[in-house]
């Protein structure tokens, strides 16, 4: 996408030689390079735009730490990209490099598809100051979209914690746990991409690169801020679930407590029952009782009414 205040033009290039003759007209060349698998044509980029090797090694490197690097002529900086995937309900992550030049952007990433919509979007509609501004203003909106995507994926998350906590003080069994487990390894992956992007926006904002208008360092500043919101809300959720771990194991063994208390309320009332009945069972010749015609209704009336006697006394007490 080259476009300037007044013209816009989307197209698709061939090759790195075509986008590098693109970049010397007016306005500001925006180039995203879907896959990193053609390692030829990530090579001929570097060629193209006098890109360090190192940085094209970063490139294609897709467990690559987020981070941001200055290199004079032009800023290198590598992040996390995160969707949520509703077929497959779970976090879907990619590596995005970002490559600040003066009237040009170049984007690098894993596979199409991307949370750079509403950027597009902007340009064509000419929404806003991304028309008029130059490079390093794009650079942020590209970045303002890739942190937003964070803030509705963790409300995605927080959604699913709510739920799960439901579930848990209902019913917890063998599924909550897993799925407990499974949001914090989440939580745990986000916080390791949402405390280097705090880095990342730091180093942009408070950067003396003089490819950074001192403007655009206003809208970094508060990009700032919105990561520190992100890594807020990814702490507290963490904390949330840790306190849905001891729930859950407080439910289980409450549960447990139930059952134990029915089965030694149970054994306790029928503990006299069997001594009863254990006396009468002993085989001694001379039981005046046995002699007696309704002996055997007597004394089943006095174990029915001791059982009766101690249930009583057990609800009395609140232990029913």
């Amino acid at each position: 996408m080259r476009y300037s205040e007044d013209d816009l033009s989307i197209k698709v290039m061939d090759g790195a030689a075509e986008c590098r003759a693109s970049m010397g007209s007016k306005g500001v060349l925006w180039v995203n390079v879907d896959g990193l698998h053609d390692l030829q044509l990530i090579q001929s980029f570097g060629e193209q735009f006098g890109i360090h090797p190192l940085v094209l090694e970063d490139i294609c490197n897709t467990t690559q730490r987020p981070k941001v690097e200055d290199y004079g002529e032009y800023l290198y900086v590598v992040l996390k990209m995160v969707d949520y995937d509703e077929a497959r309900q779970a976090i879907d992550i990619e590596q995005v490099s970002l490559i600040l030049m003066d009237k040009c952007v170049l984007t690098f990433q894993e596979k199409p598809g991307d949370v750079f919509d509403p950027v597009r979007e902007r340009l064509r509609l000419s929404k806003g100051l991304i028309r008029k501004a130059g490079a390093d203003y794009l650079a942020y909106a590209l970045l303002d979209s890739v942190v937003d995507r964070y803030f509705l994926l963790l409300e995605k998350i927080s959604d699913e914690i709510e739920a799960l906590e439901e579930e848990i003080l209902e019913t917890a069994g063998g599924k909550s746990i897993q799925k407990l487990n499974a949001l914090k390894r989440d939580m745990i992956f986000l916080r390791k991409t949402a405390w280097p992007l705090r880095e990342i926006l730091s180093g942009l904002e408070r950067g003396k690169s003089s490819l950074i208008a001192s403007d655009t360092s206003i809208y970094l500043r508060d990009l700032y801020d919105h990561a520190i919101q992100i890594i807020d809300s990814v702490e507290t959720l963490r904390d949330i679930l840790s306190g849905m771990l001891d729930i859950y194991l407080s439910s289980v063994s409450n549960r447990m407590n139930e059952v134990m208390k029915v089965l030694t309320i149970i054994a306790t009332v029928f503990i006299p029952l069997t001594f009863i009945a254990g006396i009468y069972g002993m085989n001694f010749a001379y039981m005046p009782e046995l002699e007696i015609p309704w002996a055997y209704p007597v004394v089943l009336g006095v174990m029915g009414g001791i059982a009766g006697a101690m249930v009583l006394y057990f609800r009395k007490k609140k232990w029913l």
